[in-house]
């Protein structure tokens, strides 16, 4: 794929917003990190500082350079892309998003890590499935996975008892989440039916957590399959599924819909307070309880596989970030020494504890600490078989914000039929014509 070329000021602005040009990359012995620091998550930061703490130490005359990139995360990965276009500004290392790692493999941002992984012996202990997140479509890995996640149903047991539900809740289709939504809100016509993202503010997860989790359940069952599939019989289910939870008021409401800020605070302190019957949601959510102070939320949550359209089967998706190596980089061999200081097992499962998400290693999964931290793991962790990725393709990132678009045509009231009509030319326009087919 050909690069384009930035403009010289715009290079140049670049380079002194990152400090670099005279930095890290002139100094043969220290490396940089860069990473996504912003709002309540810390997680990540507090990880990178400990293991700059143990490199250091363990390689005396050697430094790191962290560099977090305070924004949110649609804007760290535009900015983490444009310092990736010089080898004067690339960071040695980067904390990569699993699903833009072929079109920065694509760009020729990121160096392959096979014949470093064959002599790694840590690498058997990870997670299968989670291999897939640093994998390209050439073969290749370029991404270490640090975590992975699951998706389901959390659903407030208390609500639910009093809307006459049961504890042991388990939806067999979709006709059933509706209907425990309208039975909530009927009860309690205060509260949020079915919780789950559907603003312009929370971006990716509009796609992954709310469509895929959706169109996954459908007979269609994939964006793409060798070629995108549009049009896509599931794509438009999932739409009309939307415009009825939505214009039945079973979900949030369109003014928090609109509400940039929903999803960084309001959702969990709704959850917190009671408002909240149901949640499309990620095997995070529980960190972001306890990094909020909810350390009782076990008292009160509990969660359920997310089924597919008709029943007799259930859907996950699952994503997850890696750490990259730049391929621009000259200091390889430390940058490497870096990701498996960090990716070992030890700090693969701190992290997992202090985040919430769960654990890319099979001894990190296996510790105990895991299961005592959060009662539902072992339920998160059972649904990685089978679970779902992302068609993580050069294009993807731009169908993605097409589904992102279609979502709040559809959640504004726009017809679900028109809709996927608009969605399907776009990919089109995207794919081209020979990458697409009906499905």
């Amino acid at each position: 794929m050909p690069r384009r070329r930035l403009p010289l000021v715009l290079i140049a602005a670049v380079l002194a917003a990152t400090g670099c040009g005279g930095g890290t990359a002139d100094d043969p012995d220290t490396i940089s990190v860069a990473y996504h620091r912003y709002g309540n998550s810390t997680q990540v930061d507090a990880l990178m500082q400990r293991v700059k703490q143990q490199y250091e130490q363990a390689n005396p005359g050697k430094h790191v350079s962290l560099d977090p990139v305070v924004a949110p995360e649609g804007e760290y990965l535009s900015k983490l892309q444009l310092r990736m276009r010089s080898a004067k500004t690339a960071p040695d290392v980067l904390y990569e998003d699993s699903f833009t790692v072929n079109s920065d493999v694509a760009a020729g941002y990121l160096a392959p890590l096979d014949e470093r992984l064959a002599d790694w012996a840590d690498w058997d202990h990870f997670i299968d499935t989670t291999k897939q997140a640093g994998r390209a479509t050439d073969g290749r890995t370029y991404g270490i996975p640090l975590d992975t996640d699951t998706r389901g149903i959390w659903f407030n047991r208390d609500l639910f008892a009093r809307a006459g539900l049961p504890a042991d809740w388990a939806p067999d289709g979709w006709d059933d989440v509706l209907a425990a939504a309208r039975r909530v809100k009927q009860r309690f016509p205060d509260v949020i039916g079915l919780d789950l993202p559907l603003g312009k503010a929370e971006g990716e997860a509009v796609t992954m957590q709310t469509v895929l989790m959706l169109l996954h359940g459908t007979e269609t069952g994939s964006l793409h399959d060798g070629r995108w599939i549009a049009p896509n019989a599931g794509f438009t289910e999932a739409m009309r599924f939307l415009s009825t939870a939505v214009g039945e008021g079973l979900t949030q409401s369109r003014a928090q819909i609109a509400d940039a800020q929903y999803d960084k605070k309001l959702r969990d302190d709704l959850t917190r307070q009671g408002k909240v019957a149901m949640r499309l949601d990620g095997s995070f959510a529980s960190g972001q309880w306890e990094s909020a102070g909810w350390r009782d939320w076990a008292e009160t949550m509990s969660a359920a596989p997310m089924p597919t359209r008709d029943g007799g089967g259930t859907v996950s998706t699952s994503g997850g970030w890696t750490l990259a190596m730049s391929a621009s980089g000259g200091k390889q061999d430390d940058a490497f020494e870096f990701l498996t200081i960090a990716l070992s097992r030890d700090n693969v499962t701190e992290y997992a504890l202090s985040s919430g998400n769960l654990p890319s290693r099979e001894d990190s999964a296996a510790d105990p600490r895991l299961t005592a931290a959060n009662p539902l793991a072992g339920f998160w962790l059972g649904l990685l078989e089978g679970t779902h990725y992302r068609p993580t393709l050069p294009e993807y990132p731009k169908i993605s914000e097409e589904i992102q678009q279609s979502v709040l045509d559809v959640a504004g009231g726009a017809d679900p039929e028109q809709v996927s009509q608009r969605w399907t030319e776009q990919v089109r326009r995207i794919a081209g014509p020979d990458e697409t087919r009906g499905g």
